[in-house]
């Protein structure tokens, strides 16, 4: 993904300035959970938010659609539906009796977008019709999620249109529309995701009932998740994250328990970065053999990897995940150590039932991630004790301890794709210690921009490490120094937020006695072990994809 340093660069500054807006976050019942800014809602991996179409007939019978500026950040010079966009969490927008938050915003963006003044149409005048919740990716940035309120009014209108909103627009009888989807299909025009959605599930039978609609009111939310990938087609890594959510987000939606499915979705629908769900398909081709098989490997894994996260966050008492409220916080102690449960049970039950995973391979994948399961609970435990512990913890009991609860999934992502392609043991283990040896470095960079980030980039409080005692590698180095050369590191290591004030304090006396020199080091060490194992394989898009990968590691901190 673009650094979000450069994410808006050379878009329009009106579009930019609506980027900060605060939209409503919501679970798989459209219940409010939070809020985040409509840059975080549909960037990466998106998250699932509150939305809105309206569809204006006039008189005749005619449907307003509306093309997208060109200066739009998301899906600009699209064809949509009359008005969509989406409630804030503000008063007024928030509301959800009689779905007035969301008629209070169309109120407001009918005006802003087609110039339709306030109380042209009053609120009540809009019909909510039904909710659908849909994904449609537009390129590897941006993404929509959204439970979308699908609303229509009968109203003849003159129309206004905002140029930095609207390009063009045209009211269509039922025939025209007809031909302008030829048109999509044709590749002579583009129809948005969702109103296309809307077009092919809804409007066809809705289109004789303006006057009533009564018939089609439902309170369902009708799921559309499957990603729409743009024309141009995904790059090879983001093929193979859109299948693997693709396998998460089926295997989890068999939970016949909204409230616990909501909780195995709350962190995976947070975002990520999705590298243990797509690595077992990249080594998978990079050393020859791919096959679906991989995609339900990576989404086991990548469960597995939100369930430690799940857990991690109740037994650090960290209250903030990817930017959102953890699993424990947005809903519950019990029901998220429940979920947690289930997340790793239900990754063994995916491996199990995949049709594209030989049975000779079986019981040795079994056996690999059960280790690796076991590893990361050893590390989290060593991580723990760490803490508590009163005598010194050594550079190689750190490394021991990140060995497990990090480098194990890349170790065994890697080992396992080799595996799946059928790989001689000779590159199987080539691959493992390529993810051994990432994996240490990927920790190694997490240490460091816990020191060195922000609270908005990392998703949780900066400098938490120092705060709460963490034995890192930088920590461990800062405490065999001369303990006279850091006095407020050592006031405020493991004191909790009562010395988040001195905190900056204590960085500059780490970095003043070579200790984040120190880390950086160690990182760039096992950044060029893992580029040794990797020019043992045969170049391909998918090694040189790998190459870049590890590159990246160093690269978040640049």
């Amino acid at each position: 993904m673009v650094a979000d340093s450069t994410l808006l660069d050379g878009e329009d500054p009106d579009q930019v300035g609506m980027m900060d807006e605060m939209c409503i976050l919501v679970d798989i019942d459209d219940l409010p959970i939070g809020a985040a800014s409509k840059l975080d809602c549909h960037r990466g991996a998106g998250l699932r938010h509150r939305a809105f179409s309206v569809l204006i007939f006039d008189g005749e019978d005619r449907l307003l659609l509306q093309k997208r500026a060109s200066d739009k950040i998301t899906f600009p010079g699209v064809w949509a539906n009359s008005c969509c966009s989406h409630p804030l969490d503000i008063d007024g927008e928030k509301e959800t009796d009689d779905a007035s938050g969301v008629k209070n915003a169309a109120v407001r963006k009918m005006e802003q977008e087609l110039g339709i003044p306030a109380g042209t149409i009053p609120a009540d005048n809009l019909h909510l019709i039904t909710r659908m919740e849909y994904m449609a990716r537009m390129n590897d940035v941006w993404v929509e999620h959204e439970i979308d309120h699908i609303m229509v009014v009968r109203a003849d209108v003159e129309v206004s249109p905002n140029p930095n909103e609207i390009e063009d627009f045209r009211w269509v009888s039922k025939d025209e529309l007809s031909s302008m989807a030829d048109e999509h299909d044709a590749g002579k025009l583009v129809i948005a995701p969702w109103f296309d959605l809307i077009r092919v599930n809804f409007l066809n039978d809705w289109w004789e009932d303006i006057d009533d609609m009564s018939k089609h009111v439902d309170n369902a939310i009708h799921r559309f998740v499957e990603e729409r990938p743009d024309r141009a087609g995904l790059s090879i890594m983001d093929k193979h994250r859109v299948a693997a959510e693709k396998c998460i987000a089926r295997a989890i939606e068999k939970s016949t328990e909204p409230r616990l499915g909501g909780a195995m979705m709350h962190l995976i629908e947070g975002g990520g970065k999705r590298l243990r769900a797509v690595l077992p398909s990249l080594v998978g081709e990079a050393v020859g053999s791919h096959h679906k098989g991989h995609h339900d490997l990576g989404a086991a894994i990548e469960i597995i990897h939100n369930f430690t996260l799940v857990h991690d966050d109740i037994m650090d008492n960290d209250p903030i995940r990817r930017g959102r409220p953890a699993v424990h916080i947005a809903y519950d102690m019990p029901t998220a150590i429940n979920a947690g449960d289930a997340m790793l049970a239900l990754a063994f039950e995916m491996i199990a039932e995949s049709t594209d995973i030989k049975d000779e391979v079986m019981r040795d994948l079994v056996r690999v991630i059960g280790r690796m399961v076991r590893k990361v609970s050893e590390g989290q435990q060593m991580d723990m004790d760490f803490e508590n512990r009163t005598d010194e913890v050594t550079e190689k009991e750190y490394l021991t301890m990140i060995s497990g609860k990090t480098a194990a999934m890349f170790e065994t992502c890697a080992q396992t794709g080799a595996m799946l392609a059928g790989a001689s043991s000779e590159i199987q283990e080539t691959c493992r210690l390529w993810g051994l040896e990432t994996g240490l470095c990927f920790q190694l960079m997490d240490d460091l921009i816990d020191i060195t980030g922000d609270t908005e980039t990392l998703g949780k409080p900066a400098g938490s490490d120092v705060l709460e005692g963490k034995r890192t590698l930088m920590a461990i180095h800062a405490l065999n120094q001369d303990p006279s050369n850091l006095p407020t590191f050592h006031s405020i290591f493991g004191k909790g937020e009562d010395g988040a004030s001195d905190l900056p304090q204590a960085i500059r006396e780490m970095e003043s006695v070579g200790s984040l020199q120190y880390g950086r080091k160690r990182a760039m060490e096992h950044h060029a072990e893992a580029h040794n194992h990797l020019s043992k394989l045969v170049d391909s898009e998918a090694k040189t994809v790998l190459q870049s990968l590890t590159d990246w590691q160093l690269e978040r901190i640049s």
